[in-house]
């Protein structure tokens, strides 16, 4: 089993906000009156979505536009985490180096699923100094926060961007109308379809886009918990801690135990057996 996640599944408060969230504001539009087609407006998609996403390359380096964009899914897609299950896996290795010894983990750890879990076990059997142990792994942690900080505000300047190219295709479409100015209904048509530009800058950036950024945040939050509970089990196994005291440590990182969980969570799984799940 994997120290990370066991998987994927759809997050249900993503899809049903931004289902929620289009089919209020298009049920007001139309209980005040409106239709559906008010807002269907090719060139105002255009100019904002064009608008928008052009300002973010502009200001994005491209690796780090294309990591956002492959973090999209991550947005309607959960990362099924399982802290229980990685302290029941750290207790078992815990277990097996005060019984035999740590390098007795040596062919466990290869074993290991999540690549930071492995890693930092590995580190621990060859014999590295706790600290640099440490160092090595918290600098992994530090970089990950970096990159999925950076992916998080391509989404974010989206969300700063999107408002203000509403407003230049609503100028835009206002030049239009003082063509037309002779036509006052020609002129009232035109201002209408005009700050259709806006509601689509406003609302894609308040909707989707910083949203979006917030989601991935939260995901990056839980992703560096769960590395930091692999680390302090790793160093609690170095340092030759009671895996009582272990499990004690890593219960911050995960649900706390029901009442009648209290006996089996002292007896963990053999270690095999967890390494092979």
């Amino acid at each position: 089993m994997s120290a990370r996640g066991i998987g994927s599944r759809p997050d249900l408060a993503s899809v049903a906000g931004l289902v929620l969230a289009v089919g209020g504001i298009l049920g007001g539009l139309i209980l005040e009156g409106g239709r559906i087609q008010d807002v269907q407006q090719v060139t105002a998609a255009m100019i904002v979505l064009g608008g928008t996403i052009g300002a973010v390359m502009v200001t994005t380096p491209p690796k780090t536009l294309k990591r956002a964009i492959g973090r999209l899914p991550q947005v309607f897609l959960e990362k099924a985490m399982d802290p229980e299950g990685a302290i029941e896996n750290i207790l078992a290795f815990a277990t097996k180096a005060r019984r035999e010894g740590i390098v007795s983990l040596e062919q466990d750890a290869e074993a290991i699923g999540d690549p930071f879990l492995r890693k930092a076990l590995n580190l621990a059997v060859d014999g590295t100094d706790l600290q640099q142990l440490r160092r090595m792994m918290e600098l992994e942690i530090g970089l990950i926060e970096q990159r999925g900080e950076a992916e998080a505000k391509v989404f974010e300047s989206a969300g700063g961007y999107a408002p203000t190219i509403g407003i230049i295709g609503a100028v835009l479409g206002l030049m239009q109308v003082m063509k037309n100015l002779s036509n006052i209904e020609e002129v009232g048509r035109g201002i209408a379809v005009a700050f259709v530009a806006t509601v689509y800058g406003v609302g894609s950036a308040n909707l989707f886009f910083l949203p979006a950024a917030n989601k991935l945040r939260a995901r990056l939050h839980q992703e560096v918990q769960m590395r930091e509970l692999s680390l302090e089990g790793v160093v609690g196994i170095v340092e030759g801690l009671n895996p009582k005291l272990i499990r004690l440590k890593l219960e911050g990182y995960g649900p706390a135990p029901a009442a009648g969980d209290h006996k089996s969570a002292r007896t963990p799984k053999p270690v095999e057996a967890r390494a092979a799940g």
